[in-house]
């Protein structure tokens, strides 16, 4: 064994050790090839081992697309190394492709040298044909431009488990625990992790829970002994700060978020949905959680699933429903009830490719414009986006403070990319957690439902039962102050203002907003919500090879940091990037008009990458 100039070290005089500070891995197959899980679980391995992991799956958008095509993909994404992941990757380092139409969907996301394992049981003609090749593209001279590890898996796993007991396709089941095995060694991971949880997921099917850690052990020997792999990855451990650690998806953090608010609030948590993906994730996990007080309910559509929420709400629980587009779009009229009664309520939109159904499993950021307007007659309402998985928590909690306290429906932006995909997160302490005071009245008070606070003009709560404090509210205009109905022209106007307003001065409560990198200088990149990673990544590069470049990153898109026309003057250039065709610059022209906004937008259904970025705002400098 020895280190070469390339600080790679050789081993055996047949396998390389590569030293990486980050590696990206894509699992890739069929929708019941496990690659999910697969994927899962080997960032869970190397997150136990001490690396930062970011991850991104993606699923396709046919529940049953034909086996073996191009449209049945299912991909798991995994970035990890020894720094803070701020994205799943762009291109993949090591690529496990189960079958044909897995390369194919794929190759385009590879690099060039980089490892290819494939399941070579899977490429025979009909397979090879399904999934729109011509020939064998293993024997393609383009192949050597890659290090290609054709495994027969399949065989190999059933030579493993011929004595199990299992029926054939139990025991094909299990392919995906070799490949997993394989990969586990060549980046030196334990199984120890992913033999327990296979232990606990089938705790009722001993017989396949075994199988499935033998085929595992079978991929790792494989790996190791017959040096199927050259290549050898070293990534050592991430340095962190101290604190409890797990990894944790954006829907589920959007769930925990709501019930640490609930929480510091001191009211019940209820959330009425209608599962609809991406977002399904949010429900599913609320409902695992009776123990914390939250109710949920599964509601028989979208419209009765807000509307649960609103009489939750005037009832005083800490009230959300959860959504993507074409939900949201079906909410609308509640929401306004909600605008007009002047009641808390979360609606976390969880954005998808539209319009329409759309692209269902694919990700995209075109409900802003939907969120900010979408609604009749002047319904104004905070929104807040999520920039990260794990920040999905915090803005959930950010969200649902803003309603409490100011008396309002916030809609929360989450999108498919953050929703699904995972990263470490730092578990907070409940202390660290800023306060929240509900404004509900007390039993005694001259209660008036209109009567406003001076400084944030919302209105008090009063909780249905509470002595003296029987009042009216609803969908038809009020008196101000009184809260009788009212259809006077004046009284219109006074009530529509004061609504607007009161959404305006949370302006003076939101954190102003921060540069990344220099104050001032040549370009401010803008963004917003789950384009962060990107963004971010993209500027830190570009600041380090000496380019004039900053990164300003919206959470608070209404109302916008009091500061941000600030921000905006000290720069020349502003490009504003979003995966839509401009809906947040069109918001910035509209608030803030004397500035030129250049626009970079991306509508794929996919996440910008970091190369695309760099080479979009070097174009921009040079001008």
């Amino acid at each position: 064994m020895f280190l070469n100039m390339k600080n790679e070290i050789i081993m055996n005089e047949s396998i390389k050790v590569i030293e990486r500070r980050d590696v990206v891995i894509r699992f890739s197959g069929d929708s019941g090839d496990g690659m999910q899980l697969t994927g899962q679980q080997f960032s869970d391995a190397a997150a136990l081992f001490g690396n930062e992991v970011s991850t991104f799956p993606d699923y396709p958008a046919e529940i049953r697309a034909p086996q073996g095509t191009v449209g049945g993909v299912s991909g798991f994404q995994v970035h990890f190394g020894d720094n803070p992941m701020k994205t799943p990757g762009d291109f993949a380092d090591v690529l496990v492709a189960m079958n044909p139409a897995a390369l194919k969907a794929n190759l385009r996301w590879v690099k060039k040298g980089a490892t290819i394992i494939v399941n070579k049981d899977a490429f025979n003609p009909k397979n090879i044909e399904k999934a729109g090749y011509t020939s064998n593209p293993l024997e393609d001279p383009a192949a050597s431009d890659y290090n290609l590890v054709a495994t027969p898996i399949t065989t190999l796993t059933e030579e493993a488990l011929k004595d199990s007991g299992l029926d054939q396709k139990s025991i094909v089941k299990c392919k995906n625990m070799f490949a997993l095995g394989m990969t586990l060694w060549m980046f030196d991971r334990t199984l120890e992790h992913t033999e327990a949880l296979l232990n606990q997921k089938f705790s009722k099917k001993l017989n396949v829970a075994a199988a499935n850690r033998k085929v595992l052990q079978a991929g790792y020997n494989y790996a190791g002994n017959v040096h199927a792999l050259a290549v050898h990855f070293d990534v050592g451990h991430a340095i962190i700060e101290p604190g409890r650690y797990r990894t944790i998806t954006g829907n589920k953090a959007t769930a925990w978020g709501l019930i640490a608010a609930a929480e510091k609030a001191g009211l019940p948590l209820f959330c009425g949905s209608y599962p609809i993906t991406p977002a399904t994730d949010i429900l599913q996990e609320l409902a695992l959680h009776r123990e914390l007080g939250v109710k949920t309910y599964q509601a028989e559509d979208e419209i009765a699933g807000i509307c649960t929420s609103i009489g939750a709400s005037y009832a005083g629980s800490l009230a959300a429903t959860t959504t993507s587009g074409p939900g949201l779009a079906l909410k609308s009229e509640a929401a306004g009830l909600a605008v007009m009664a002047e009641l808390p309520l979360v609606i976390v939109d969880v954005q998808r490719g539209g319009p329409s159904t759309g692209l269902p499993t694919k990700t995209e950021q075109s409900d802003l414009l939907q969120a900010l307007h979408g609604r009749n007659g002047e319904s104004p309402m905070p929104v807040i986006a999520a920039s990260t998985p794990g920040d999905c928590f915090y803005a959930a909690f950010q969200a649902a403070k803003i309603a409490v306290e100011h008396m309002t429906p916030v809609i929360l932006l989450t999108d498919g990319f953050l929703g699904n995909g995972a990263q470490s997160w730092k578990i907070p302490a409940m202390k660290d957690m800023p306060p929240i005071h509900p404004r509900v009245a007390t039993a005694g008070e001259d209660y008036k439902p209109y009567a406003r606070d001076p400084q944030t003009l919302a209105r008090t709560w009063a909780l249905p039962g509470t002595p003296g404090l029987e009042h009216r509210i609803g969908g038809l205009e009020k008196v101000n102050i009184t809260g009788e109905i009212s259809y006077v022209p004046e009284n219109h106007q006074v009530m529509t203002e004061l609504r607007q307003a009161k959404i305006d001065r949370i302006a003076a409560v939101i954190p102003p907003q921060r540069v990344i990198g220099s104050p001032e200088g040549t370009l401010l990149v803008v963004g917003w919500g789950g384009t962060y990673g990107h963004l971010h990544t993209a500027v830190e590069e570009l600041r380090a090879e000496g380019k004039s470049v900053s990164l300003a990153h919206f959470t608070h898109i209404n109302p916008l940091p009091a500061n941000t026309g600030e921000i905006f003057s000290r720069f020349e250039k502003i490009l504003v990037c979003e995966l839509n065709l401009g809906q947040f610059a069109h918001h910035l022209r509209g608030i803030l008009p004397r500035f030129h906004y250049q626009q970079y937008n991306k509508v794929a259904g996919l996440p910008f990458t970091v190369v695309e970025l760099k080479e979009t705002i070097t174009e921009i400098l040079t001008k």
